[in-house]
């Protein structure tokens, strides 16, 4: 009876062989375990971004206001635009007080701007009425409209300021006069106000 002996090229195969043989019946097990467990968790689907919460609105009117067609050109500076230059002007004026540049205003958000500063003028008129022109009263007649600190509004020494969700209605009033304008929030307001007040700093 002959014995097998293997040569050094059998032993190589037999030992791959056996490897992969090896290799094969982990992988079943594995599988076989896997499949046991039931299907694998699928990942949860990734969620949608959510949008930025709207800006709350106040003093708006009941009725939508008219808005008028947009004008074929804008005079310079208008609504934040960058304002003509002089040239009596010194060097770099622009870029040293572009922190005071406002933002652009749509017409849409205009006459919506323009309708609530009629609703502000009306309330404060009241208050002139009465007498009381204190930063309390003032704030009150505002709150009656629904603008509150959300709104970013600022009074102190007859100057009020509040941005509606659309523009923003700021002036001045006291016994001899009462100012409402409308206009964008500012890029850079006064730190510790509303969005609706020039910075009087400097670059």
């Amino acid at each position: 009876m002959r014995s097998s002996v293997l040569t050094p090229v059998g032993r190589t195969t037999a030992a791959a062989v056996l490897l992969a043989l090896t290799v094969a019946a982990c992988g079943d097990e594995r599988a076989g375990q896997a499949g046991s467990a039931g299907p694998s968790p699928s990942l949860p689907p990734p969620s949608a971004s959510s949008s930025a919460p709207p800006t709350p609105k106040c003093a708006q009117a009941a009725e939508p206001p008219a808005v008028p067609p947009s004008p074929s050109t804008s005079a310079p500076g208008a609504d934040g635009g960058r304002p003509e230059v002089r040239e009596d002007m010194p060097p770099n004026y622009l870029d040293n007080h572009a922190y005071r540049r406002q933002a652009p205003l749509s017409p849409e958000n205009r006459a919506r701007g323009e309708a609530s500063a009629g609703l502000v003028r009306k309330e404060l008129e009241k208050v002139r009425e009465e007498g009381d022109l204190g930063d309390e009263r003032i704030t009150a007649a505002l709150r009656r409209l629904g603008c509150g600190e959300e709104h970013g509004v600022h009074i102190g020494h007859g100057f009020y300021s509040v941005y509606t969700g659309d523009a923003c209605v700021s002036g001045n009033v006291s016994e001899d006069e009462l100012t409402v304008r409308v206009h964008g929030r500012y890029i850079e307001p006064q730190p510790g106000t509303g969005p609706c007040v020039r910075n009087q700093g400097g670059h």
